[in-house]
């Protein structure tokens, strides 16, 4: 086993990147600076293993190749909000869901309807995009809790992105573990199904709680007040997704065609320009809120491409490993892994590769990789859903304009899994003791 650095260079640099992000979540300052520092420190480390600034740059720039794309789907969702207002999307999708949706199932309808929609396209983003908006602009009117609401479009929407065929995400896991789909889906199928139930459980105790006096009457809806032509941006979103088209040309393709209905019912073109770039009084949007955030994915890219390239945490993985006896321990042992390199990786790629790839030779031979694709798919599937600065964590919260930390406690999918997928683990466990202990007597 080849230890490229140290353990107490590997523990400088998680302190430091950890110290440096936590700061800008505290304090809130833009996560580019607080990340900085470990970017440096990887710098310095990548010069001690005599790489020339040449190649670190180089290794950098591959790095934020791998990002571009998440990056160009940022900057063109800092445009999606603004123009979707100023054609008057928004305000019809709100009536229509004000009309249909019952305001006292509204946290229950809105993690099934995100579940279905993720389900279907196989996308937090795209699920987020279609559906997220008019929601939240319709718990907004109804004056109910948007932080839970948004916590129950988001676990809806990861239901989908973790485990829908459909789900790049998912493809990937299946690749990485070695396993056809099905067989990984049916990995999964217990845990899936048991989290479900409690979410349901959890966002219909809720909606007694605090909706129970909201009016449940479905608010008329006139449908000559209606257009069909401002329906035009969310259709193209939604076909383009369900078509399988690139989800930049889906957002961009739908950013056009509200500007042009935009300026046709009256929108002066610098009135346009002005909301595109400042984003909307009261619903946000608009690059100016964006751009820190662009800097500082490009900054992760560069950084997760220096951290892959050295081969800096693998080595530790591997060794962790060695000792453990069994399946509740190795599960516990993969997921806090598999935590630590979602914290510094800031991604979902990454995770599920450098998991995947470090634990599976150990979990193929002992258990079987069913069981690694469930440990997988509780864990490094949902947490970059939970870290304030990974990406995917950013992009949900950017999409439904309210801070991960405010939401994140009701976004129930996203932690409890990894707390069922230990719960399994023991069971099984015990199953097979009692197994063995039944076959000796």
């Amino acid at each position: 086993m080849v230890f490229n650095f140290s353990l107490r260079q590997v523990l400088l640099l998680l302190i430091v990147t950890l110290t440096g992000v936590v700061w800008s979540v505290i304090f809130h300052h833009p996560l580019v600076i607080g990340f900085f520092p470990g970017y440096l420190i990887l710098v310095l480390l990548a010069k001690k293993k005599e790489r020339s600034m040449k190649q670190i740059l180089h290794i950098s720039a591959l790095g934020v190749n791998k990002t571009r794309i998440v990056i160009l789907i940022l900057f063109l969702v800092s445009f999606l909000l603004p123009s979707w207002y100023l054609s008057g999307t928004i305000q019809q999708m709100v009536k229509i869901a004000l009309h249909f949706i019952i305001p006292t199932h509204f946290f229950v309808l809105s993690f099934l309807s995100a579940m279905v929609f993720s389900m279907l396209l196989g996308t937090t983003v795209g699920t987020l995009s279609a559906i997220g908006i008019p929601i939240i602009g319709t718990a907004i009117v109804l004056q109910l809790p948007v932080e839970i609401v948004a916590g129950a479009l988001v676990s809806g929407a990861f239901v989908g992105d973790r485990t829908s065929p459909f789900s790049s995400a998912h493809q990937l896991l299946s690749h990485t573990v070695e396993l056809t789909v099905k067989r990984q889906w049916n990995a999964m199928l217990i845990t899936t199904v048991t989290a479900i139930i409690i979410c349901f459980f959890f966002y219909g105790v809720a909606d007694y709680l605090m909706t129970g006096a909201a009016n449940s009457n479905p608010k008329p809806l006139s449908w000559d007040e209606l257009s069909l032509i401002r329906f035009i941006p969310p259709i193209i979103l939604i076909v383009f997704v369900l078509l399988r088209f690139s989800i930049i040309y889906a957002f961009l393709t739908s950013i056009l065609s509200a500007a042009v209905i935009a300026l046709f019912s009256g929108t002066s073109f610098p009135k346009l320009v002005f909301s595109l770039w400042h984003g909307i009084d009261g619903l946000g949007g608009g690059f100016l809120h964006m751009y820190e955030l662009l800097l500082f994915l490009a900054l992760a890219g560069a950084y997760n491409g220096l951290l892959e390239e050295m081969n800096v945490i693998q080595p530790y993985l591997d060794k962790w490993l060695q000792s453990s006896r069994s399946l509740t321990s190795d599960t516990i042992k993969t997921l806090v892994a598999t935590f630590l390199i979602t914290l510094i990786a800031a991604n979902q790629t990454l995770p599920i590769i450098l998991t995947g790839r470090s634990f599976l030779t150990h979990w193929s031979r002992k258990y079987g990789k069913e069981e690694l694709a469930r440990v997988m798919g509780d864990s490094t599937m949902l947490f970059p859903g939970v870290v304030p600065w990974s990406v995917l964590a950013i992009m949900c919260s950017t999409i439904v304009g309210i801070p991960i930390l405010d939401y994140l406690p009701y976004a129930l999918f996203l932690w409890i899994l990894p707390v069922l997928t230990i719960v399994v683990s023991l069971v099984k466990q015990v199953r097979k003791s009692m197994k063995n202990h039944s076959a000796v007597a």
